[in-house]
């Protein structure tokens, strides 16, 4: 087989079949200008024809009519043949001549919507006819024979197609060809990814004996967790409110950490029905609470821990007010992301023009279904998210004494929060506020004793004459193994404990909350978060 060749080529014939007709008619009218001549199916020819472009059905070109309800119309030697043939093969270019077929140098392909035909809920029976078998099959033919053959598959790509034509003289670039070809794999490996995920979840199967996802990339960032680390944030096909559907209105470039850390506080935010602010710093919430307002939300949020504060992502629940923002004053903050926000609000934060502030549009429902992924050497974590939320019938008292009312939302409350917070955690809580927070120990004990520190330390910053984990309630993420951890928790002032459960030495660690007066409750369920 020949090298490929460096000279531009000439597009002579153009082949358009498209579902998404954005753009079609300009497209198809400066090809025309250019003395393109112009095949094309069903509803493109119709829309060319309609503007004035001259064009060829393909059912004209090949002398075989579309059948099937259009099933079968351009999978036929014509097409692919003209598609396929190298032109520097004496053996092609002799087939081509023997058989008729003419010569394609430009693909036109978008694909029906499968993905947009599932999402609306359409029926079993409307998904299959909407898989696409003849668009993917000219795009992968053109994309293979790319040393002679452009390939287009998006309205995108349009504009660079036509600066190119006009930079050649009507002919594409080799550099250009691979770029599309690239591109167009990609394109139907996403397509033919959608399928699949489609038909698997048909069949109820979670974990399908090949997983097969695709993303598009929406940005290259600067950089990833660190400087040396290159990165890029790619956007999948779940319409999950969050950073992936937020709109930036100011600031700057969000980094790797940033989407992480905003991500992180977001879901959070997202976990409770009033008014509720979540401070984030390096993936775990340094403050959060619940409140009448945003504003009252905020200021208790802030208290658990102002000095972690400092640089951190902020996430609320509701539209952002200039309240809030008037109330941040001059405290650094790196991104604050919320469902909305009013013209007041934005026109307020404008004047601190390096915090990024993120839309996302609403709200994302925490006990919807759905899957996380994490990548190992050589593979991959895939899991369904942890979208179970506490259920307050659901809780067994094990102590004598049971919490108050008071008690039990708070505990509910914490054991919101701690499912959040790098494990191993710990959450004291008062009043739908956290107060102290101990993430990522590798002792439960010393996450206990985190906590009760940055409890106190907040406290004497508040000038407060006690810490504010006196009276408070306690969660963990997970069983305490031993007894030391729930007496820490009472050491701190805590009056009642929420956990899992499940331990071996579960009635070591019941008698010892009896001995402490403490109310303890078992949900049963752990929320390790690594």
């Amino acid at each position: 087989m020949a090298a490929a060749t460096l000279a531009p080529i000439a597009i002579g014939r153009a082949l358009i079949s498209v579902s998404d007709k954005s753009g079609l008619v300009e497209l198809g009218r400066a090809l025309a200008a250019r003395g393109v001549e112009i095949l094309s199916t069903g509803g493109s020819a119709k829309a060319l024809a309609a503007a004035g472009v001259p064009v060829t059905e393909v059912s004209a070109h090949t002398g075989f009519p579309e059948i099937m309800d259009g099933r079968v119309k351009t999978l036929h030697p014509s097409i692919h043949g003209g598609i396929l043939a190298r032109r520097d093969e004496a053996e092609h270019v002799a087939a081509m001549a023997r058989h008729g077929i003419r010569p394609i140098d430009l693909v036109v392909v978008n694909l029906y919507p499968f993905r947009e035909t599932v999402a609306r809920g359409a029926d079993e029976a409307e998904c299959v006819e909407n898989i696409d078998i003849g668009g993917p099959a000219m795009i992968r033919a053109a994309a293979k024979n790319h040393d002679f053959v452009a390939v287009v598959t998006a309205p995108a790509q349009y504009a660079e197609l036509l600066a190119e034509l006009e930079a050649q003289s009507g002919a594409t670039s080799l550099p250009l060809r691979r770029r599309l070809a690239a591109a167009a794999y990609a394109h139907t490996a996403a397509y033919d990814a959608a399928v699949a995920a489609w038909m698997a979840a048909r069949e109820g199967e979670t974990f399908p004996a090949t997983f097969v996802a695709a993303a598009e990339r929406r940005q290259v960032l600067r950089y990833g967790e660190n400087p040396h680390q290159a990165a890029a944030f790619y956007v999948g096909t779940e319409r999950r409110a969050g950073v992936a559907t937020a709109v930036q209105v100011q600031g700057k470039e969000l980094s790797f950490n940033n989407f992480n850390d905003t991500d992180a506080a977001f879901e959070l935010a997202a976990e409770f029905a009033h008014p509720a602010v979540v401070i984030v710093k390096h993936a775990n919430p340094c403050g959060v609470a619940e409140g009448g307002s945003i504003l009252d939300a905020w200021g208790r949020a802030l208290a658990c821990d102002p000095v972690s504060a400092f640089g951190g992502i902020v996430a609320i629940n509701r539209p952002l007010e200039a309240s809030l923002v008037e109330a941040i004053g001059k405290l650094f903050l790196e991104v604050i992301v919320a469902p909305d926000a009013t013209e007041e609000a934005k026109a307020a934060l404008a004047r601190k023009a390096n915090l990024r502030l993120l839309l996302t549009g609403g709200m994302p429902d925490p006990a919807a279904p759905g899957m996380t992924l994490r990548s190992v050497a050589g593979g991959y974590l895939l899991q369904t998210r942890d979208s179970r939320p506490v259920v307050p019938a659901e809780l067994k008292v094990v102590t004598k004494r049971a919490p108050t009312p008071q008690e039990m939302a708070d505990l509910v409350f914490a054991f919101t929060v701690a499912k959040h917070v790098k494990s191993n955690a710990i959450v004291y809580a008062r009043g739908g506020a956290t107060v102290g927070i101990g993430a990522g120990q590798m002792s439960r004990v010393d996450s206990a004793r985190m906590a009760a520190w940055k409890a106190e330390d907040s406290g004497r910053l508040a000038g407060l004459a006690e810490s504010p984990a006196k009276g408070s309630v306690a969660a963990s993420d997970a069983f305490f193994p031993f007894a030391d951890g729930l007496l820490a928790t009472a050491a701190a002032g805590c009056t009642a404990v929420i956990q899992p459960g499940g331990s071996m030495r579960d009635a070591e660690v019941i008698a010892a909350a009896d001995a402490q007066g403490l109310a303890m409750v078992l949900t049963g369920h752990r929320h390790f978060r690594h």
